[in-house]
């Protein structure tokens, strides 16, 4: 399985900008620049998106190592919060956290913890990042 997606940069790295497209369409060309990923301009970037693909990520392998745990979340909420830090070797994410709320009734606390915990360290996009990866998980 292949999933693409592209960008286009136009002028320097500071005055410049792009947009950042996906085949899907789920994106079509989204604007990003300078100001969008290192101030507060409006836009996204591709931290925003790394942020976007591991909630989503992890939500649904939480999904799955619930299934397996014989239990089914009325629903999964997840935010990730990336964390990009200038190093000695440039700009690096460090560190992503997953705040994690799931709603399964009558769910085993344990059992909840123990899936959890295997969807942090099993999603293929917590297997990508070469980062810290904390996670917050709360069963209400």
């Amino acid at each position: 399985m292949k999933r693409k997606a592209s960008a286009v940069w136009n002028g320097g790295l500071k005055d410049g900008n792009g947009t950042i497209s996906t085949d899907s369409g789920a994106l079509k060309e989204a604007a990003y620049s300078f100001g969008t990923r290192f101030e507060n301009g409006v836009g996204t970037n591709p931290e925003e998106l790394i942020a976007a693909a591991h909630a989503g990520c992890f939500s649904m392998a939480l999904s799955g190592q619930l299934g397996a745990a014989a239990m089914t979340a009325e629903s999964i909420r997840t935010a990730a919060t990336v964390t990009m830090e200038k190093l000695d070797a440039g700009w690096t994410i460090t560190a992503v956290h997953l705040d994690v709320t799931a709603k399964i009734p009558n769910g085993d606390r344990g059992k909840f913890e123990t899936a959890a915990a295997n969807a942090k360290t099993g999603c293929p996009v917590s297997r990508l990042l070469n980062a810290a990866i904390t996670m917050d998980a709360r069963l209400e």
